[in-house]
């Protein structure tokens, strides 16, 4: 999309969630490339350069927080901010925050909160890249990177923000 202020990569098994995303976002004005899973995901991250990455965490061959772990595992994909679309269960929410996960939002989600949680995110990941936060320091997560734990209120949680989810984790 021409014009487009940033690049999601939406991953998620049901097509009808990656479409009910895509569409809310590119409304915005977001780019969006989509994945139906975690392994198609990391096929896909190098060449896509995402600002932001949204995952599902139940999906087949590779689920959400393992497809976490391993973009932060590597060096090129460790700073890109990772959202969370699920459930968003206590052990979702806890597993998340192990990995690095930025911020998490609860299905069903008002199309609004979606967009809210992604121009959040690609704002803080802009703000790390321009403070030095690049990939290639291994070592240092970069400026404002983690979620503190209890920062984590429910949906749409992003560390730093005023609390934006009333509606719970579930």
């Amino acid at each position: 999309m021409p014009g487009a202020s940033g690049r999601v990569l939406v991953v998620d098994d049901n097509k009808v969630i990656r479409q009910l995303i895509r569409v809310n976002l590119e409304l915005e004005g977001l780019e969006v490339v989509t994945a139906a899973d975690g392994a198609e995901c990391l096929e896909v991250v190098h060449q896509v350069r995402p600002d932001v990455v949204t995952l599902d965490v139940v999906m087949p061959r590779l689920d959400g927080l393992r497809t976490a772990a391993r973009l932060r595992s590597d060096p090129r994909t460790r700073e890109l901010p990772l959202a969370i679309i699920s459930a968003c269960t206590p052990y979702e929410v806890d597993a998340g925050l192990d990995v690095g996960v930025d911020a998490f939002l609860a299905k069903p989600f008002e199309p609004a909160e979606l967009v809210r949680v992604v121009r959040r995110l690609i704002e803080h990941g802009r703000e790390g890249r321009q403070a030095g936060g690049e990939a290639d320091s291994d070592t240092d997560p970069g400026p404002g990177r983690r979620v503190p734990r209890e920062q984590v209120i429910g949906a749409g949680a992003v560390g730093g923000d005023e609390e934006t989810a009333g509606h719970g984790g579930g």
